[in-house]
Formats: C-alpha cells, structure tokens, sequence
C-alpha cells in the first residue's frame, strides 16, 4: 500500500542547525539569537516557538493553524489562571469580523486538544470550565531560543533590530593559524557533545514511547470506542460511525484480539466515563479511543490504547490520508495494533479497490441498518453497488435487508427469497474472505433452505474467518440447538454474548428457554432486565418463561411491560384489564385478536399466528396456521420442535407431518 503512520523520531532541529553552521565554518554569533527574540515554551513533550509558530513533538513539527497556536499561547501566558471566552475573542477576532464565535472557538479547541493527545474527557493539558473559558493545566518553562528563561512574550510583541555586525580588524598570519585551530577543535568538541545529545534524545524518545507498555500488562481483549467526530457537524455521524465499524471488524479479523462488537461498543458513545469503569462493562483489559475529521479530499485519524487496570497509555498515533485511502485505513491500523501488543498478526485478505463514494453510501446504509431503519440502509447498500458492483460489503448488506425482514415476518418469504440467496452468493463470489456474507448464506440456509449441514458448514466458516462476529456465534448457537447439541449451543450463545453483550441481552435467557431450562432462563433474563428495561424482547421472553414456571399473573405483566416499551399503554391496560376478568387465557384471546387485525391491513406471518393460538390453546386452529407457516415456507418454522408454546401438539399427526417433512431433529 505505501502507507506508513507518522510516527514520532526525534529530531532536534536546532541541534543539527547548529552542527552544520560548525561544519561550514560559520562564526559563532551567527547561531545566537538575538535577546529581544519571542521565546520558546516547553511542557511535557512538547515544545512551541512563538517566533516561527510551530509547535513540535519530541523534535517533530506538529501541523497546528494559527486560531489553535494562538489560544494555545494565550493560555500558557497565564498557566493555571481562568482564559475566559470573551478575552479569547477579543485576541482572536476583531469587532468587525462577523464569524459564528462559539462554533469558530470550539472547533478551534478541537483542533488544540487533538494536536495535543487531548480530549474534553481526559483533560492534560487544556482544562474546560463550562460555560466560561478554559485554562492550562500543564507545567509551562519559558525560555529564549538559547535556553535562558524569560517571562512570557506577548503575542504582537515585535523584535528590536540586532546591532550591526563590526567587522574584525586584520590579524597577523601565525595568529590566525592558531585560532583557526581552536576554531576546529571547538568544532569538534560541538559535534561530539551533539552526537551524545542525540543519542540522548533517541533514549529518552525510546522510554516515552515503550514507558507505557512496561506499566501495561498483557492485552487480550480490547472495547473500541466510538470516535470522536472532530467535524462540528452531526451529519457526519454516519461516516464517524462506519468508519468506527470498519476498525472493529478488522481487529477482529486481523489482530489476535477479542475484539468486542459494535453494538456494545456504541452503548458508550459520547458517555464521559472512567475507561476502567468501561473496560470491566464489556469485559475487557484494553480501550481503543480516538477521532476523526475529513475534508473534501483527506481522513485525518488519530486513535490511542489504553490499558485499563491501570490507565495507561501503551500506543498512540495519528494517520493522515487522502480519502480514496480511507478503506484500508482500518486494517493498517489492526495490523499495527497486533504488532503493539505482540500478538499473532493475521495475514489480511486481499485488498480491493473501492470508490470513494460507493465506500460514502455503504457507511451511510450500515449507519441506518444499526439504528433500526433498514429502508434507507437498503436505498444506500443499492447505491454502492450501482456506482460500484463488485462491491461485496454491500451486496452482504442486501442480502441481510431481506433475510432480516422475512425473518422478523414483515414480507413474506418469497419476495425475499428473490434476493436473499441470490446476493448473499454474489457477495462471496467478489470476496470470498468476507465473514458477514458467509455468515448472511448460513441465515439461508438455516432460516430458509432448513439445510442444517450446509447452515453448519458456513456458519463455522464465517467464525473461522472472524472470530468475534457475534452474529456468526448467534446463528451457530440456532443451528446447534436445532440440531438438540444442546451443551454446544449454549456455548456458543454465550461466546456470542461475550463479543456483543448489548446487541441480544436476551439471546442467553432464549436459548434456555427453548431447551426447557425454565429456572436458568428465568435468572438470565430477570439479570438482563434489570440492565436493560427498555428491551421489548426481554419483556415477550420473560413472560413466557414465566407463563412455563406457572407464574400468570407475572408472565401477563411482563406483556404489558413489552407494550409500554413500545409506546403502546393503551394495550398494556387492555391485557392487564382481560387478565383480571379472566386470568391468563383471557389475556391471550386478547392477544390473538389483536394479531388478527392486524393481518387484515399488512402481511402477517402464519407461524406467529400459529404462536399466538398455541399461547390460547387453540388446537385445532393453532395446527391450521403451523400447516399454513409449511406452505408459505415460514422462516421461524425451524424452531417448532423447539418452542415449548407446541409442546401440546406434539402427539398430533398434523405436527408429527410437518416435523418430518421438515427433516428436523426430534424436539425437546
């Protein structure tokens, strides 16, 4: 690729101005400024020369525009002391310029902060006192470009003019030839002390930058945090996130690491939390953080690790690329990443071409696909592939669109079935190291085929390829549970939860509900409620599971719980109201009648009207829909030997037919 990061080497710039003025025979005071000259600030590893306005890193020129020196000067001025925001404008624009002040100094603050290895959160250099200005919190030594220290130099202040060079007067020629050697031999003394100043440097540039991995220890696992979008413009959110996503899958994939999905991950977004109180969340020794900004052409990329127990820094580093690079950045990164924390780097897939804007539209529909708004993520994956079909990502995204809606029953399966397989195909034939598409075919085959061994085979091929993709785990887990290996679902569900533990907090509780682990299910899932209230899902799952420990009256509120978490209070009376006239049967009459108008405006799967007659014992009619669900080819009907709501029928012919046609295991 030709990329590198830039990475910080000491330099002392100075140091070697000074060696090639010795080596050409300059006089001595040709290198000594002058002592009305601005001066030159040090704090940590940083250093700023007023005079050129250049602020530099361990020797390295950091890029830093004139709005950010300025308040960067202004507040080392008075280390310690409150810059309020109203003095800032004054010193950085005049009365008649007419900008936006508050968005213009903020975003000039961001700039600041991230040149700086600083954030609002973490705050080591620039302190922010709300509302009213900022302060600088560093240690700050003034000193002229010679050494010697001063008082701070006014922004505006100008030099006075140096004094006139007099020239020598004429020396006799053998005592010229003797000071010509003490010049060399000073010389040589100068580039002795410069190599040894050097090396210096490299040592004490060698300890700061391996110090941190001395304090840390050995990494593991990592959580990446959303990045921080440096743009002042929410619009952009969509690219900061996607961008965060990318990063996570190629972790996954390249760095050795459990690598904690994105679901989880994006829980923390723009929460100003202790990252050690983070990392014991989501189960992980190490953080990565960082943010992000673009331009019309250029990504501008700086990220850190942090090792949690003991918050410390072990890598930093900042990445500037131009934006038809943006694609690969993230697995650049993974790749630099693993060889930080000395782990086994994975060799990455081949890498591909990708347009810029086709790239643009994918981020955009994965930004819509995790928020629930699958319409529009449908409208952008469709996009990148018209500007760029052999875009496999995308062609994945598609397939996901329609495998998830008929799944959820919200289109029948055969409008699905026109492109589900169909571009789950045309993924891995573009890429056939993509775990995602791998991962959407075993959906497939499992949801929709009910070819067990083929869901299988590519279900263990997408976690052989990226073993954190908890979706990959959370579909084995089904296959596994299908198939009554009962112990090796729970396994894997559980691995699945490890890697996301916030995309399904109800996926543990499921799994031992389906396998007739009532007590256990209860306890996953009461622990994941009290986490996660507002989890629709959570609720319709407990309520079953207590409705199968004989707890009505509890199962019953847990439906009106499921409707309130839905905006809907009217039901939630309506359910609580049919309980108290005629306890739980009456409760799942209600239910069923509720679906059944439903059907009447908009498709309505026949399996969960088969589900919600089952709920009333409705047998007869209950068969009815399961023969219906047959015919339509319902993706949930793989579950039915596994959901106890049928446990009723199984001594049923009809059920027993079904079953067989199906070629499912034997149920529970």
């Amino acid at each position: 690729m030709g990329l590198t990061a830039e990475t910080s080497k000491v330099q002392n710039s100075s140091a070697l101005a000074l060696f090639v003025c010795v080596a050409a025979g300059a006089p001595s005071h040709a290198m000594i400024p002058s002592t009305t000259m601005p001066g030159v600030a040090r704090f940590g590893p940083y250093e700023v020369d007023v005079r050129s306005g250049e602020l530099r890193k361990f020797g390295i020129r950091i890029k830093l525009g004139e709005q950010p020196l300025k308040i960067l000067i202004l507040l080392m001025e008075r280390p310690g002391a409150l810059v309020t925001r109203e003095e800032l404008r004054s010193q950085l624009w005049s009365d008649d310029t007419f900008v936006d002040f508050d968005h213009g100094l903020n975003s000039a603050v961001q700039r600041l902060r991230e040149s700086l290895s600083d954030t609002a959160e973490k705050e080591q250099w620039i302190e922010t006192v709300p509302r009213r200005g900022y302060r600088f919190v560093g240690s700050v030594e003034w000193s002229k470009p010679s050494g010697s220290t001063h008082a701070p130099v006014p922004l505006e202040a100008k030099s006075e003019k140096p004094p006139a060079v007099v020239a020598p007067p004429p020396q006799h020629p053998e005592v010229a030839a003797k000071r010509g050697l003490g010049w060399r031999f000073a010389a040589l003394v100068v580039i002795l002390v410069l190599a040894g100043a050097g090396i210096f440097f490299y040592v004490r540039n060698f300890y700061v930058r391996n110090a941190g991995k001395a304090k840390a220890g050995t990494i593991r696992s990592v959580a990446v945090l959303p990045l921080e979008n440096l743009m002042g413009d929410s619009s952009q959110d969509y690219f900061v996130d996607g961008m965060t996503d990318e990063l996570i899958t190629a972790l996954a994939e390249n760095s050795g690491l459990r690598v904690i999905s994105r679901t989880s991950a994006m829980q923390f977004k723009k929460v100003h939390r202790p990252l050690r109180d983070i990392a014991h969340d989501l189960g992980v020794d190490s953080i990565l953080e960082g943010s992000i900004s673009r331009s019309e052409k250029r990504v501008h990329m700086t990220v850190q690790l942090i090792y949690a127990p003991t918050d410390t820094r072990v890598w930093a580093e900042s990445y500037d690329r131009d934006l038809s690079q943006a694609v690969a950045l993230p697995t650049e990164l993974s790749q630099t990443i693993a060889k930080e924390v000395r782990l086994a780097v994975s060799t990455p897939s081949l890498e591909r071409h990708v347009n810029p804007e086709a790239h643009d539209a994918y981020l955009h529909g994965r930004y819509f696909w995790f928020n629930d708004n699958d319409g529009p993520a449908l409208t952008y994956f469709q996009k990148a592939v018209q500007l760029q079909p052999d875009y496999a990502a995308a062609w994945s995204g598609i397939a996901d669109f329609y495998g998830g809606r008929a799944v959820g029953g919200l289109i029948s399966p055969q409008e699905a079935s026109l492109y589900w397989e169909t571009d789950a195909r045309k993924a891995l034939e573009l890429d056939p190291s993509l775990a995602d598409a791998h991962n959407s075919l075993a959906a497939f085959y499992f949801f929709s085929a009910w070819d067990l061994a083929r869901a299988e085979s590519e279900s263990k091929r997408a976690i052989e390829l990226n073993p954190n993709l908890s979706e990959a785990f959370h579909i084995y887990s089904y296959i596994l549970m299908v198939l009554n290996r009962d112990p090796e679902a729970i396994a894997a569900q559980k691995r699945g939860m490890e890697a996301d533990p916030f995309a399904r907090p109800w996926a543990l509780g499921y799994t031992y509900y389906r396998l007739r682990h009532f007590d256990a299910a209860l306890n996953e899932l009461r622990l994941r409620e009290l986490a996660n209230p507002k989890n629709g899902a959570l609720h319709d799952i407990l309520s079953d599971t207590y409705h199968a420990l004989g707890m009505d009256q509890e199962a019953v509120e847990e439906w009106a719980q499921s409707y309130m978490v839905q905006g809907n209070p009217d039901s939630a009376a309506a359910v609580r109201h049919a309980f108290e006239l005629g306890g739980y049967h009456a409760a799942a009459e209600w239910r069923l009648n509720a679906l059944k108008r439903a059907a009447h405006k908009s498709y309505t799967s026949s399996f969960w009207l088969a589900y919600e007659c089952a709920q009333a014992q409705h047998r007869d009619e209950a068969l009815q829909q399961l023969e219906n669900a047959y015919r339509e080819h319902s993706p949930r009907l793989i579950f039915l030997a596994n959901e106890p709501v049928f446990d009723f029928l199984h001594s049923e012919p009809r059920y027993q037919t079904i079953v067989r046609n199906m070629k499912l295991p034997e149920g529970h």
